[in-house]
């Protein structure tokens, strides 16, 4: 049930996000002078619908997105006498860029609050984590798991800290075994009990810690579908410092979430960038391969995702993700292609280019771009992010990543 409510919620997550994006070239149309035709959330077969003014809204049966339709969005639209003068193609081109970017400024701007919000209620993570076994907070060690990962109350300093480990060490060596990282350290910590040193460097010296390894029930991966199994494993009591979070006052968190979205931005823009590369590992997914984790997600995958995060109470990842599609939904609408809104804002700029070398030879503006002779293009653009969106649909259903 409570998965459920999740996957539910992630999905109501992102009509919201459509939903904004789309009001805000609503907003910024009606703001410029333009007439909006009709406001929509979803694709194909009417639901519902009813005007306000000269507005009809409305929802359609397949929730996959959305739309606004201004009057004159390009000349060949067909118009009323009364929307000529304010067809958007006949505006101003600061107007038009406005408008385009309307939507794409109200996910960035969700986006950072999401973000606002996560910093005051329980912190930014550290999106660009040490490379090194940077030993973080220390707790104390249950001796049991609950089969949802989560754990049982537990007081007291673990093994780890009683030893002699601080926050801020590094773990270079776990028993006489090299940890490159912190994968490393949990690795090598795992199969060991008794007494066993801990090499760290602190302060540019390195430490040896006798530490007594405690032996505990975990759920560890065992490489069937359910995906995990009950063993006895050593255990210290380490975490990563990449855990943990750095909580703000209201104050502090603007320029903190100012920062972190910036850092998310950079990060999106690296993962978008990937996605072509990304087709052989999904094609291999699909087809009986191991799903890499890196790879895209759809709707889909990322409402049951919510759902799972949800299910163990891990908020604040919830809400990251929310925020990261909506980088990624700003980000992608740049991308100079049709029928993206970064296609019509690259229209809007070549017209205003052309016409400011037109005036320059002493010709008049030029006509508007004939959207006729884009539609070649426009549905190649449509053909392949339409083939990309199924298999990244049909690897969430047929072997969708495990987080957990």
């Amino acid at each position: 049930m409570v998965f459920a409510f999740g996957v539910i919620l992630f999905a109501l997550g992102i009509t919201v996000s459509i939903a904004l994006h789309e009001a805000g070239h609503m907003w910024t149309a009606r703001a410029t002078g333009m007439k909006v035709r009709r406001f929509f959330i979803g694709f194909g077969p009417k639901v519902f619908s009813f005007r306000r003014g000269e507005t009809e809204y409305g929802l359609k049966a397949i929730p996959a997105g959305g739309f606004c339709d201004i009057a004159g969005m390009t000349a060949i639209d067909v118009l009323e006498p009364d929307e000529i003068d304010r067809a958007m193609y006949r505006q101003k081109t600061w107007k038009r860029l406005l408008v385009m970017m309307g939507g794409i400024w109200m996910n960035f701007l969700l986006g950072f609050v999401l973000i606002f919000i996560l910093a005051v209620g329980w912190g930014l993570p550290n999106l660009n984590p040490p490379t090194n076994a940077l030993v973080g907070e220390m707790p104390c060690v249950t001796a049991t798991q609950n089969r949802d990962l989560s754990y049982p109350e537990c007081d007291g300093p673990g093994p780890a800290y009683q030893a002699g480990i601080r926050e801020g060490d590094v773990i270079v060596s776990v028993n006489g075994t090299p940890t490159a990282d912190f994968t490393d350290v949990v690795r090598a910590t795992q199969p060991l009990s008794g007494t066993v040193d801990f090499v760290v460097e602190r302060n540019g010296e390195q430490l040896t810690f006798p530490v007594a390894v405690q032996q505990v029930q975990r759920w560890v991966s065992d490489g069937t579908e359910d995906g995990r199994e009950s063993a006895t494993v050593g255990a210290v009591g380490i975490q990563l410092a990449q855990f943990l979070p750095t909580q703000y006052n209201p104050l502090a968190a603007i320029p903190a979430s100012f920062a972190f979205t910036g850092e998310m931005f950079v990060e999106t823009a690296e993962r978008l960038v990937q996605m072509p590369s990304k087709v052989a590992d999904l094609w291999t997914s699909v087809t009986g391969g191991e799903r890499d984790p890196e790879t895209p997600i759809s709707v889909v995958g990322a409402s049951v995702i919510g759902g799972q995060l949800v299910e163990r109470s891990l908020w604040p990842v919830f809400i990251l993700l929310l925020a990261s599609l909506n980088f990624f939904l700003g980000i992608f609408n740049l991308l100079p292609l049709l029928p993206l809104d970064g296609g019509h804002m690259a229209v809007t700029m070549y017209e205003r280019i052309r016409n400011f070398f037109r005036n320059r030879r002493g010709l008049p503006n030029g006509g508007p771009v004939d959207y006729m002779k884009l539609m070649p293009a426009t549905y190649v653009v449509i053909v392949i992010g339409g083939a990309y969106m199924l298999l990244t649909l049909t690897a969430d259903i047929v072997n969708p990543i495990q987080l957990f």
